[in-house]
């Protein structure tokens, strides 16, 4: 019964809180039936079942990591396994390489793959579009493409989800999931009920 419960219980999702665009990512997860919560510090990055990594700029968030101790806490609990789920900066940041990086920046890693910064164009270039993405269902997810990288290539144990223009926009590995586009900035929730499923199933 004990083990029932726990199944049932709502997963603690964290939404990584040192910039970038939190509280949509916060509401996105509850209404997708997680319990989110921000997270600063190790002390809360080590208690949560999963965690997202926003968009924002990703220079800053890779500088702001390691001023607030929370670059190798984040690799460690990667490596280890827990789920983890990057939009946009968040995709650059989940990458094992990085075309074009600025001066300083830093990856978490956790996805074989190489992304380009910037790819889709500047801030004055965003778009939307319809995009398909494998094991979302049913129809296409509405991105919203914000100074969006894409995935230049990837390594043989990523799974390409979802693809625009001819470029990769959406991959997984393992526990690792990414989006070059925001979903959060949406009324539809399934890629973070897609992503909540996974912390359930990492238990």
């Amino acid at each position: 019964m004990a083990g029932d419960q726990g199944a049932a219980r709502s997963p603690l999702i964290g939404v990584l809180s040192l910039q970038g665009d939190v509280r949509e990512h916060l509401a996105a997860l509850a209404a997708a039936g997680a319990a989110p919560t921000t997270v600063r510090r190790p002390d809360e990055l080590a208690a949560v079942e999963g965690l997202v990594i926003p968009g924002g700029e990703s220079t800053t968030m890779s500088k702001l990591a390691v001023l607030f101790g929370m670059l190798e806490p984040l690799r460690e609990r990667v490596r280890a396994g827990m789920p983890v789920y990057g939009t946009c900066a968040g995709l650059i940041l989940l990458a094992e390489k990085i075309l074009d990086p600025r001066s300083g920046q830093e990856t978490v890693g956790g996805i074989d793959m190489i992304v380009r910064r910037n790819a889709f164009g500047r801030q004055n270039e965003s778009f939307e579009a319809a995009v398909e993405v494998a094991g979302v269902g049913p129809g296409p997810v509405d991105g919203v493409f914000i100074r969006a990288p894409w995935v230049e290539s990837v390594g043989a144990g990523v799974e390409v989800l979802a693809e625009h223009g001819g470029h990769v926009v959406a991959v997984r590995q393992g526990n690792a999931l990414a989006t070059s586009f925001h979903p959060e900035l949406t009324g539809d929730h399934r890629l973070h009920g897609f992503f909540t499923q996974m912390v359930r199933s990492a238990r």
